[in-house]
């Protein structure tokens, strides 16, 4: 891929001239400044010779760049800083090289990790790092290689119009002729580019041959002896003297400094993607991929140096052209390291006024009024050459020793403001001095006309002069500019190649809308037709805007950004030291690759920073929308690999770090069953830990295990797809077991890792245990107990309505679905034989709305603090609160006391509150909370428990053993009579509750505990049923296992 040096633009944005003159960055893609690549085709058994002139020009994989980039500063900056040292030239060249090698070692461990298919190196970003930063890359990559078809191609088209004006030869006017060029000229390449990958392989044949005859033409005439012409123009074959000297910096101007020069060359030292972007059309990628770009990189590196070196000992620093300025060997006076070989360039060089040699084949000085230029000057011929001007005709042009550079083609610019043109066909403003620029004539005008002198380096250099400098060292000029041509159109024909290919495969994987369109393939090889006609109308559309030189450096730096991720995406995968990372190329280093992401960032910033923050802010900003849109692709990246290294290692540590009740936090089994089964309460748990703690659903599957198992694989995908469409931060897990209890054990014992256990119980209330079967109450009631022995708290939910809804979802499944194979018991599952749902239609099914997933305004949550827990009844509550659907609700602390010191209480339990910092400021004390219920009440309570009792008369105890025989759940007259003050608390304790929270958003109260063997399971149940029956609010009765969850002091 090529593009102009960004280097060049800023420097040539300080011209005066700059805004209006259509000859800037662009126009160097035409330029014969001559630069090598030797590039292998992967997969094509065949060396593709790069070659570049002016541009960065690399076609292939690899990104061999015109050594001559690193001239491009010219004028204020890159001559004047550094007049060609060899030595400084091999260290900016040797530390991009090694920039690019590095990207090219973790390209080639990336392609050889696995098979790598169309895409290019989108398709080796996003399989590594996935499809967030492979997407923004992919789309910024693609569109760059659009772009960059019009430069090339402008590049071309400029080339044509400067030789159809030395010809006198222009279909409309420059600019125009630049636009019909550039338009015919990609036409042409799209329909080699449709014409299949052989006819753009045979093309590029043709352009390489070309390239390397251009080449091997420089090399000879470095070695043809030097004529009288080119020796007054400081060329003098190779001598050991001169190379010493150009071995050496020699800084010019105020601004001359080493990353400078470094800036300006390295754009000239990248490309290397374009063989990994036509992957799907080599025979072997990962083969021709590593062997391709690393060739491709050695034989670019050998150029470059050979270039430097060769011209480096060619030709001097000074040299005035002149004809006259020889003189004899050792002549008085005569100053500097051409005296030795005959010419005497000292006053020249003096003054800085040479217009040849090393340090000023892209500097040029031009002299010419500041005021005014609307007149005559005598002894200049003018004889039309101005369009515009009021030069006279007629007469006589001076000699100063090269009158072929006054063209009309250099002569017809308009000029800013006045349009009054000087000799060099730029404007001399009025009453400016020192800001007027020119082409490249170094002509010193005589004084006159009225007005003092102005002196300005050039800025921008004359593409004849590079021409002739050009034409000076090789051996036949033309084939310099045939060279051009090559450079290109290879360019120009590659990124057309490689632009549909990237584009096609993002299209493909339907990261972002309304690209899908172009993603069809057509053909035996799926050729991206529509892509291809897209990547024309971009690179077309540019042509014609003809304002590429605002646009380089973001493009530079999309391009840039690749190479950063590219060398990203190879550290990353192997420091997750991930069993999928097993590339077969094996000379990589992780930490060489993390070094050259750091320095192509660096690069970004030094080369353009306002560009880079533009690239940086595109990428992120794609990056952004992928994951909120978080697309349904799985692709093994290496991002996965490390949030399991990361999640394992944070794991392992924090069992290293011992308990703190600072940092307890609320981690909940829930027994969901099926999670789908019973919404609300995955909502509810969800609401209090999302992003805060654990939650896990646990589902018991009972029955026999060979025929259960099945069905858990089958489901537990389709489960945690229900939890994620439901944006519930849970984990899911199932065990088989014979019956729910067991089931349940297995759960506590085992879910978790680490310090990532749960430690609090949730289930729903069982609703149904009057007709439940007693071994499923016994089941229940033990499994209460279970969590107590484990060091669980307990959280009972109950809803009116109830929690189960399987019964709506089954009557979709199996319509012949028996209520009593859903018990509502909160817990597990015993489903029915061919009832088992696809886990895609389970995670894809209508989501049933809750009360927790709904703003609940300004209610109240009252709170029960009836027993201290450890605070577990106050906490949750309060993290329930902060939570945005429920943060306008009141909380209100309800206690119990005596009537004759409610105020003492309450200040005392305000104050206890705000120790524990909860913001609970509403408390309300329950004097009447002892006194006894009303009668109808109680004999409410009597008739619920008449079903389960023994009826014994208060018999003794070995008899009513005996009659308890079988049915443990059975209540004895002695057992409700020792219980009858705790059954009578929950019968008042629900009148209150009605009372005070008939309107509230949600209670929380502190349930009563059965003692194990002492309280029957019917009893505790009638106990719980009767606390929260006849309630309109959902009701959470939560109990701590005495261990403090809450503290007030620092440490």
């Amino acid at each position: 891929m090529v593009w102009p040096s960004p280097g060049v633009n800023a420097l040539m944005a300080r011209s005066p001239l700059y805004p209006s003159d259509p000859l800037h960055a662009e126009h160097l893609g035409s330029y014969p400044l001559l630069a090598l690549a030797l590039d292998h085709r992967p997969g094509r058994n065949r060396w593709v010779l790069r070659f570049t002139m002016g541009w960065t020009v690399a076609l292939g994989p690899s990104s061999p760049w015109g050594w001559w980039d690193s001239r491009e500063g010219w004028g204020d900056t890159a001559v004047k800083q550094c007049p060609f040292p060899t030595a400084l030239t091999w260290l900016i060249i040797l530390m991009s090289v090694t920039v690019t090698t590095i990207t090219g070692l973790s390209i080639s461990a990336i392609s050889t990790n696995g098979k790598v298919k169309s895409g290019g190196t989108y398709f080796l970003i996003s399989r590594s790092l996935g499809p967030e930063l492979g997407g923004s890359i992919g789309l910024i990559f693609a569109f760059a290689n659009a772009v960059a078809v019009a430069m090339h191609t402008v590049g071309f088209a400029e080339t044509v119009r400067d030789l159809l004006q030395e010809h006198n030869s222009l279909i409309v006017d420059p600019t125009n002729d630049i636009r019909i060029i550039g338009v015919i000229t990609v036409t042409v390449l799209l329909g080699i580019s449709l014409a299949g990958m052989e006819w753009e392989a045979k093309a590029q044949i043709l352009f390489f041959l070309v390239i390397l005859v251009s080449f091997i033409n420089y090399l000879v005439g470095t070695v043809i002896p030097a004529t009288a012409e080119k020796q007054a123009k400081g060329f003098f074959s190779y001598r050991a003297d001169i190379f010493a000297q150009n071995f050496v910096p020699n800084w010019r101007g105020p601004e001359g400094s080493f990353f400078g020069l470094f800036s300006i060359f390295f754009p000239s030292a990248t490309g290397i993607l374009a063989g990994a972007n036509i992957s799907g059309d080599l025979k072997d990628p990962a083969v021709a991929i590593p062997k391709g770009t690393l060739m491709a990189i050695f034989w670019t590196t050998m150029s470059y140096l050979v270039l430097s070196a060769t011209i480096g000992a060619c030709v001097v620093r000074d040299a005035s052209g002149s004809l006259n300025d020889s003189v004899a060997v050792g002549s008085p006076g005569c100053e500097g390291l051409a005296c030795s070989f005959g010419w005497n360039f000292t006053a020249c060089a003096q003054q800085q006024s040479c217009r040849y040699g090393l340090s000023n084949y892209y500097q040029v000085l031009l002299r010419t009024m500041a005021s005014p230029c609307s007149c005559s000057w005598p002894g200049l011929c003018c004889n039309g050459w101005l369009s515009q001007g009021s030069c006279m005709p007629g007469t006589s042009l001076p000699s100063w020793g090269a009158p072929m550079l006054l063209k009309q083609p250099f002569f017809n610019r308009k000029a800013p403001g006045s349009g009054l043109l000087d000799v060099a066909g730029l404007c001399c403003l009025d009453n400016v001095k020192g800001n007027a620029a020119g082409w490249g004539l170094g002509l010193e005008i005589p004084q006159g006309c009225g007005g003092g002198w102005c002196t300005r380096d050039a800025g921008v250099p004359d593409p004849l002069v590079f021409m002739q400098s050009m034409s000076m060292v090789s051996g036949f000029g033309p084939l310099i500019t045939a060279g051009i041509f090559g450079a290109t159109l290879s360019s120009a024909l590659a990124c057309l190649v490689s632009a549909p290919k990237v584009f096609q495969c993002l299209c493909k994987d339907q990261l972002y809308p309304l690209i899908g369109f172009f993603g069809k393939g057509y053909g035996r090889n799926s050729e991206p037709i529509r892509g291809y006609m897209l990547t024309y109308v971009i690179a077309v559309g540019f042509i014609l805007i003809a304002e590429l030189n605002a646009i380089a450096p973001i493009i530079s730096n999309f391009f840039l950004c690749s190479y950063a991720l590219i060398n990203f995406s190879c550290f990353h995968a192997s420091i997750t030291n991930s069993p999928g990372w097993r590339p077969s190329f094996r000379y990589y280093s992780k930490w060489a690759a993390l070094f050259g992401a750091a320095v192509s960032v660096v690069i970004m910033f030094l080369l353009t920073w306002w560009a880079a923050l533009i690239a940086f802010g595109i990428v992120i900003f794609l990056l952004g929308y992928v994951l909120y849109k978080k697309p349904d692709v799985n692709w093994g990246s290496s991002m996965q690999a490390s949030s399991y290294n990361m999640a394992l290692n944070y794991s392992v540590g924090l069992s290293e770090v011992d308990e703190h009740i600072k940092n307890y936090r609320p981690q909940c089994l829930v027994l969901t069953g099926p999670p789908n089964f019973r919404p609300a309460l995955v909502d509810f748990v969800g609401t209090f830990t999302k992003n805060l703690s654990l939650m896990l659903c646990g589902n018991v599957l009972i029955g026999p295990w060979k025929q259960k198992m099945p069905e858990s694989w089958l489901m537990a995908d389709g489960h945690t797809k229900w939890l994620m469409k439901r944006k519930i931060k849970a984990f899911y897990t199932d065990v088989v077991a014979e019956d729910l209890r067991s089931g349940v054990q297995m759960l506590i014992q085992a879910a978790g890792l680490g310090k990532m256990r749960p430690n609090i119980l949730v289930l729903g209330y069982k609703r149904n245990w009057r007709t439940a079967s007693p071994q499923s109450l016994e089941d229940y009631v033990g499994i209460l107990h279970d969590a107590f022995d484990f060091k669980y708290g307990v959280c009972l939910m109950r809803m009116k309505e109830g929690l189960n809804v399987s019964r709506v979802l089954q009557a979709h499944v199996n319509p012949t679905f028996e209520a009593a194979e859903h018990p509502e018991n909160g817990t597990g599952s015993r489903t029915a034989p061919g009832t088992a749902v696809d886990p895609t239609t389970l995670a894809s099914e209508q989501q049933a709305s809750t009360i927790f997933q709904s703003k609940q305004g300004k209610k109240t949550i009252d709170i029960y603090w009836l027993f201290d827990d450890g605070g577990l009844t106050l906490l949750i509550p309060y993290l329930l609160g902060r939570k945005k659907r429920w943060g306008k609700c009141k909380i209100r602390v309800f206690v119990g006391g005596q009537i004759n010191r409610m105020d003492e209480e309450r200040k005392a339990i305000v104050s206890l509150l705000s120790k524990f910092r909860l913001g609970f400021h509403e408390v309300h004390i329950l004097p009447d909370i002892n006194q006894k219920p009303r009668p109808e009440h109680i004999k409410r309570f009597d008739e619920l428990i008449a079903p389960f009792r023994l009826n014994d008369g208060f018999k003794d105890e070995a008899t009513v053993n005996e009659m308890r025989q079988g049915c443990p759940w059975k209540i004895s007259d002695e057992e409700v009579d020792k219980n009858r003050a705790k059954s009578l608390r929950q019968v008042r304790l629900n009148e209150i509750l009605r009372d005070y929270s008939r309107d509230a958003a949600l209670i929380a109260i502190t349930p009563p505990i059965g003692r194990k063997g002492r309280c029957p399971s019917s009893l505790y149940m009638a106990w719980l049923e009767t606390l929260s029956q006849d309630l309109r609010p959902p009701i959470i009765l939560t109990r701590g296992n005495q261990e403090n969850v809450l503290t007030f002091y620092c440490q």
